[in-house]
């Protein structure tokens, strides 16, 4: 099972992955969009946003300094202030993140306008989000100076995949609540093509129309009074 979900299905994974964003770029790229609700809800939305994106973003990016840096999280752990710093914040980002996607959920079931246009993928996302950031916030608590055991264990098995060498017994060892967090890790990446997931990645459109590689879209404004009076304006 370890060799199954920790070699081969890393590769299926992101093949998928790649293969599925480019096919939905080419035949659907004005798709390319976190689908947002805002025009339904605001207020709501606004409290979980803010949390979320700011807890996400800090875990992710220590989770990226491990993997591309391998030997800043040893040199940074070496002092026992600075380990405690940063165990202690990647505590309270988690917990920071994990209230934003509650906020979300709860959004999603008690605003009946954002609830009706709910699609199974919505709910597929948000499973998948409770589950990283929940078992994320349980390994933090559970199991003490993770992030001395992520660059030792986890690290080095994301670069074997990277590089092509996989090496699950880099984390065959590790406690079952962290494979789980792991694997959820991997639904997500397979989901991206399909989903909202994807929108993290048209953060590169401003700088298509910037440099002129995307067409102007038409926008008709119609008035109430002369609806077919009203001139076509375009915007870049």
């Amino acid at each position: 099972m370890d060799k199954f979900l920790f070699v081969y299905l890393p590769y299926v994974v992101i093949t998928v992955a790649i293969v599925g964003t480019i096919w939905r770029f080419v035949t659907n790229r004005y798709s390319w969009s976190s689908q947002s609700s805002q025009f339904l809800e605001n207020g709501t939305l606004f409290w979980g946003s803010i949390p979320w994106h700011i807890g996400i973003v800090l875990v992710l990016l220590m989770h990226i300094i491990a993997i591309v840096i391998p030997s800043f999280i040893p040199w940074w752990n070496a002092s026992p202030v600075r380990l405690a710093i940063l165990e202690i914040s990647g505590l309270a980002l988690g917990f920071l993140a994990g209230i934003g996607i509650i906020v979300f959920v709860i959004r999603r079931l008690s605003d009946s306008r954002v609830r009706a246009v709910t699609s199974n993928w919505d709910v597929i996302v948000l499973i998948v989000l409770l589950i990283q950031v929940g078992t994320g916030i349980l390994n933090a608590i559970m199991y003490k100076w993770g992030s001395n055991w992520y660059s030792a264990a986890a690290g080095p098995w994301v670069r074997s995949i990277i590089f092509f060498s996989p090496n699950e017994l880099y984390v065959s060892n590790l406690p079952p609540i962290v494979k789980i967090h792991i694997v959820n890790a991997l639904v997500f990446i397979f989901l991206i093509p399909f989903t909202r997931f994807v929108h993290f990645l048209a953060l590169i459109g401003p700088f298509q129309y910037i440099f002129g590689g995307r067409p102007y879209q038409l926008v008709r404004w119609y008035g109430y009074r002369t609806p077919r009076t009203e001139p076509i304006r375009q915007y870049k």
